[in-house]
């Protein structure tokens, strides 16, 4: 089944879309209440969770009066900052919680914002309960892609990624038959045209400084080790119905050109904008309509010339580790990820060096037994048994 609209023309929504934004307090969450501030008119928030910042719910729900709210970490369950929810708000605790909220009846969009793997249960629970889901959250599709992808109806699967959602532009109103390649653009990282033995030696604050684009922690790292971008190669397998070495990465330093797409008759389609990710935020929000900008706009007379090169996979493995992950397919990409979660924290934590991160997924893949994905009972367990694997890794390696 194809993600777009399969029948044309388009319509426009009546009354405002109603939102659950899990994952409010982070990167993608906060600049998606930004939206939300920016066109209150069309944007109802109905819910919210955080995993623990729960002075930050409280300042979003009073704000925008969202009936609903949830805390993911139970430690944080009776923190006193919480009586100061507004009078009438729900208040619930825990993992499943958060999930619950994206089933809600009065619910018409999740924006899934989760970090990692925990995502998953929430947008497929969104997807089964027949929301539209506005995700970030591109672990769950590259761990569980077999799942969610046949529950996504046309038009009601919407990325937020920068790439993706430029991908998706693109499509709109084309043929996936006709689709040749898929040009999926990055920025290269803090460590563009850097050594492996260079890189044995930079640092976690090296790593977390973007050159384009503020993210969240976890995500900065993964665009330091370009782990990011593999990840994004096999999430646009699962969106667009294309082979994993039709997705080709190609290093833009400029961020402007967020991707492209080149059909058979050697026509190219590519999405351009300001390096500011409430665009994309935005156009999975008001899907089919397109709002007035939130983010700022580009003088492209101003702008310096545009230059294109190749991933260096050699110096940066993780890229070719996740391409080959996608290739196998099954539960390895889940261990992939779960193994690449666990050594992203280990280095931002200063217990293992950049390239480590890289070793560590190396071997929980050798150590992976694939299966087909069949369930997600089946991914949790997948996913416990490489994050397992991998902390044993990272005691041999540790100095």
């Amino acid at each position: 089944m194809t993600i777009f609209e399969d029948t044309a023309p388009r319509t426009c929504r009546r009354g405002p879309v109603r939102v659950a934004i899990l994952g409010c307090s982070g990167s993608i969450g906060t600049q998606t209440l930004d939206v939300c501030r920016n066109h209150p008119d069309r944007v109802q928030v109905v819910a919210l969770s955080v995993n623990r910042s729960t002075r930050a719910l409280v300042e979003a729900q009073r704000e925008f009066g969202a009936a609903h709210v949830a805390v993911a970490d139970e430690a944080h369950a009776r923190d006193a900052v919480l009586s100061e929810l507004a009078e009438g708000c729900e208040l619930t605790t825990g993992a499943d919680a958060v999930t619950a909220l994206a089933e809600l009846d009065d619910v018409d969009m999740v924006v899934n914002a989760l970090v990692g793997f925990a995502g998953i249960h929430a947008g497929y629970a969104a997807l089964r309960a027949g929301k539209a889901l506005a995700y970030a959250n591109k672990e769950s599709i590259v761990c569980g892609g077999d799942l969610l992808m046949p529950l996504a109806r046309p038009g009601r699967l919407l990325p937020v990624d920068s790439e993706h959602s430029a991908i998706y532009q693109c499509l709109v109103g084309e043929r996936p038959e006709d689709v040749s390649r898929i040009w999926l653009t990055c920025s290269g990282g803090p460590f563009f045209g850097r050594t492996r033995a260079e890189l044995a030696h930079v640092s976690a604050e090296e790593a977390l400084a973007h050159p384009t684009w503020s993210m969240g922690a976890k995500i900065t790292i993964d665009s330091a080790t370009l782990m990011n971008k593999g990840l994004e190669v096999i999430e646009a397998h699962h969106l667009f119905q294309q082979p994993v070495d039709a997705v080709r990465v190609l290093v833009h330093r400029q961020s402007k050109i967020h991707s492209m797409v080149e059909f058979v008759d050697g026509v190219v389609k590519a999405q351009l904008g300001s390096s500011d990710m409430r665009a994309p935020i935005q156009y999975a929000l008001s899907y089919p309509e397109r709002w007035e900008a939130t983010a700022r706009r580009v003088d492209w007379c101003a702008e310096d010339p545009f230059t294109f090169g190749e991933a260096d996979e050699a110096t940066f493995g993780c890229l070719a580790l996740a391409r080959e992950a996608g290739r196998v397919g099954g539960t390895l990409p889940c261990a992939m990820n779960a193994a690449n979660e666990v050594a992203n924290e280990s280095f931002r934590q200063g217990t293992c060096g950049f390239l480590d991160i890289e070793r560590v997924v190396a071997r929980v893949m050798e150590q992976t037994e694939v299966e087909r994905v069949e369930s997600l009972g089946q991914l949790d367990e997948v996913d416990a048994r490489a994050r397992a694997a991998a902390s044993a890794v990272l005691r041999e390696v540790r100095p």
